[in-house]
């Protein structure tokens, strides 16, 4: 049976981020994600944490200036500093919350930009970070992001990704499969899954439907296929609900009642 966590950047918009996870709790999720925990202070988070009973499965990594259209550093010349200081910034909060995994987003390519360079500054950059995370136990993660929401994006296929971690090698750095981005980057989504599986660098999973971004009840990523894939595979790790509801959040998952523990 999969594990879930609620997406707490993207589930429960009706309420305040401090709210958030009580409504997560009350609707039965053990674990949770977040893009940015980085607006609460990590004792504050820790305390909401503890106090619904949740545990946090992965935030991302700072990315750069976010407002001004930044997704990451991780390939960018020249902010190789940066980088490393929001490192280290996720790496205390990871341990703060007893967070076993951080995503580190690679960023934007611009037109005209040198690809073999910035694949160059990515594979030494995630070097050094999987180096300072591997110290303290913790895991990192890259995920293949599409590039029809996030133009430009340097990490997209889900193929480039494993030649990457492959290229890479550090023992503690995995690969983030959104289901979603996968079906808009490149498609047969089962199959990729299968390969991720098999490769053994699957860490974490994220499911949304197509192609709005929304419940996974309608169209091409269907929950009910995927999630029996999961536990046909032996996937072990979390499914993080990663979408935008189209409505009242509790009310859209209506989807997940199957695969959730019965209440004793």
């Amino acid at each position: 049976m999969p594990r879930f966590a609620a997406n707490l950047s993207m589930l429960y918009p009706e309420h305040a981020l401090v709210d958030r996870f009580a409504a997560a709790a009350a609707d039965g999720f053990e674990a949770v994600e977040i893009l940015f925990p980085y607006e609460l202070a990590a004792a504050e988070f820790a305390t909401l944490l503890k106090r619904y009973g949740l545990h946090l499965a992965l935030f991302n990594a700072p990315p750069g200036d976010w407002a001004a259209g930044e997704r990451g550093l991780a390939c960018l010349a020249g902010r190789e500093a940066e980088f490393q200081a929001g490192i280290q910034q996720a790496l205390a909060y990871a341990q703060a919350l007893a967070c076993p995994r951080i995503h580190v987003m690679a960023g934007l390519l611009a037109a005209g930009d040198d690809a073999e360079a910035a694949r160059q500054r990515y594979i030494a950059n995630l070097r050094w970070a999987a180096a300072q995370a591997a110290h303290l136990g913790l895991q990192l993660c890259i995920e293949p992001i599409n590039g029809r929401d996030m133009p430009g994006y340097f990490l997209q296929g889900q193929e480039q990704a494993r030649a990457l971690i492959q290229a890479i090698a550090a023992p503690n750095l995995r690969l983030q499969m959104d289901l979603y981005h996968c079906q808009i980057s490149q498609g047969d989504v089962s199959t990729q899954l299968r390969l991720n599986m098999a490769s053994g660098l699957l860490a974490h999973v994220q499911i949304a439907g197509v192609p709005a971004r929304q419940e996974p009840d309608q169209g091409e990523l269907r929950a009910e296929h995927l999630l029996a894939l999961l536990d046909e595979l032996g996937y072990t790790g979390h499914v993080g609900c990663e979408y935008r509801p189209r409505a009242n959040t509790r009310a859209g998952l209506a989807w997940l009642r199957p695969w959730q523990p019965a209440k004793p």
